[in-house]
């Protein structure tokens, strides 16, 4: 549509400024129920593998668990598998007979919430629910300014977290960077845990690097939530955790973390993050089967200490270029594996969480678009309920850039929209429209009351991105994406301070915990 045609509408000789007054519609926060995209729209339309595929993954998965099983499991964790018919070898490998996985599975979790501190922001993996979040735990930050990396702090964390609460199309956050400032251990499981909550009130995900630490940071979390039965009752933080050590091994220190928020009432994210060719078979399909047959694995560990306990089937199989070794995130291999996973987590009908969208690209740019763009449109279309590291990621998981999360919120919103996908109904096959339109009016759908009406909810509007004519973005002095969010981001960090902890819990926070990030950083200049 050409904009002399626009011009010359009806609808705009009636009111002047008509279509400047529309622009501005489009640029006002929607209300929830107008909204064209919104969390939990349903996937599952993209199916990498056939039927026949699945369930060769899912017998061959069975087959590696009863003949193979895994090594180094504590010996609280055998113990839990063991009294449920798991069998402990001479070669001190644990190895699980097909029937106990089959009624491990049957016990598991599956209409479960993950709960934000505000209420709102509730999501309910499972089905072929879709959400797209963060995670990460990059080494360095990415400042577009300058074009260099820098250490990350606990504020970058927090400021991090800060973003994503006003970000329309990222649903949950988990920490996405390692803090520096924090190099004793115990301050860097407390501060991530700490940063997290405070940042925002959508659901979180953080790590502990031993169960003592666990514990600590559940106590914190009591106090965020007024009482320990509070924070049972409505648990606004996942556990991310890498209880495995592909290929085939139980990571024994994280298996006691798991089991010490079991306990307390966390919800568990079962991570298997073997890289293809690396710490996983290079054949993709060999990748998704070690990946399955290990998180299967961690459906019996979890439902022996407390059948149905809310966990993640975490698949997170990555990629290797093959030519170094090095990972490749943002590789088309990495969108098939995703998407195969989303597949099989609902061959189980369990609750899924995969990863992709983490560009190898180091820098918010045109790579960095594509390689986020196809990964995430393929995660989101295969069902999968929660895609982790789809924002902000650079290098392959290495280095995090906050701008990036104001640009990939765009791109979330594209990519669910494609999920949502076309709804055919009598109205939006527009017969009457159409009729009138040809016979009784102007030619052209400018102005009718359809388009009018449905403008806001069949069609998403990108924040920064332009689409203004090349003479109106000369006009406009070229507009840069990556200018306009290093912009936006400045805008936000200056302006949204969330207020969901009360000042008096967060004081008395400090007065236990030795938090590093000043209180002073968290309020208005």
């Amino acid at each position: 549509m050409s904009e002399p045609i626009a011009t010359k509408s009806a609808g705009d000789r009636r009111r002047p400024g008509g279509r400047e007054a529309r622009r501005a519609l489009r640029a006002a926060p929607l209300a929830e129920a107008m909204r064209p995209v919104r969390a939990g729209l349903e996937g599952g339309q993209y199916q990498p593998l056939n039927e026949a595929a699945v369930q060769k993954i899912h017998h061959t998965a069975l087959r590696l668990l009863e003949e193979i099983g895994l090594a180094d499991a504590p010996q609280s964790g055998i113990d839990a598998m063991t009294a449920k018919g798991a069998v402990l070898g001479d070669d001190g490998r644990l190895r699980f007979p097909p029937a106990l996985v089959e009624d491990m599975l049957a016990l598991a979790g599956r209409d479960i919430t993950l709960h934000g501190q505000d209420p709102k922001h509730d999501i309910r993996p499972g089905g072929n629910r879709v959400h797209y979040g963060t995670a990460g735990a990059a080494v360095h930050v990415y400042d577009p300014e300058t074009r260099e990396n820098r250490d990350p702090a606990v504020k970058d964390l927090y400021d991090a977290a800060r973003i994503v609460e006003g970000l329309d199309n990222v649903h949950f956050f988990q920490r996405t960077l390692t803090p520096r400032d924090t190099p004793d251990p115990t301050d860097l499981d407390i501060n991530t845990l700490y940063a997290v909550i405070s940042g925002t009130s959508k659901h979180g995900g953080s790590s502990f690097t031993s169960a003592e630490r666990a514990q600590m940071g559940l106590k914190m979390l009591h106090m965020v939530a007024g009482s320990e039965e509070a924070w049972r009752a409505r648990p606004f933080v996942s556990n991310s955790n890498c209880f495995v050590v592909p290929p085939m091994k139980f990571a024994t220190e994280s298996c006691l973390v798991m089991e010490t928020l079991i306990r307390g009432g966390m919800p568990i994210l079962l991570l298997s993050a073997g890289q293809a060719g690396a710490t996983a078979p290079t054949p993709l399909a060999g990748a998704v089967t070690q990946a399955v047959a290990e998180c299967l694995a961690g459906v019996v560990y979890v439902n022996s200490i407390q059948p149905g306990h809310p966990a993640i089937f975490g698949t997170w199989p990555f990629v290797s270029d093959l030519r170094t070794g090095a990972m490749s995130g943002g590789s088309g291999e990495q969108g098939l594996l995703t998407a195969a996973c989303g597949q099989m987590a609902r061959f189980y009908d369990l609750p899924g969480g995969s990863a992709c969208g983490m560009s190898d690209s180091k820098a918010p740019d045109m790579q960095a678009g594509y390689e986020r763009g196809i990964a995430n449109v393929m995660a989101g279309l295969s069902g999968l309920n929660l895609i982790y590291e789809s924002v902000g990621m650079h290098a392959s998981l290495l280095s995090f850039c906050p701008e990036s999360l104001i640009i990939d919120d765009d791109m979330i919103g594209q990519c669910l929209r494609c999920v949502r996908g076309i709804e055919v109904t009598d109205e939006t096959l527009a017969f009457e429209t159409i009729r009138q339109v040809c016979v009784e009016g102007p030619g052209h759908y400018l102005g009718h009351a359809q388009t009018l009406s449905m403008m806001q909810t069949e069609y998403i509007y990108p924040r920064l991105g332009d689409r203004s004519s090349p003479k109106e973005w000369l006009e406009k002095g070229r507009p840069d994406l990556v200018q306009n969010a290093i912009a936006a981001k400045k805008e936000i960090l200056a302006t949204r301070f969330p207020g969901h902890v009360p000042e008096a819990v967060d004081q008395a926070i400090r007065e236990r915990f030795n938090i590093v990030l000043p209180r002073s950083e968290m309020k208005p200049g």
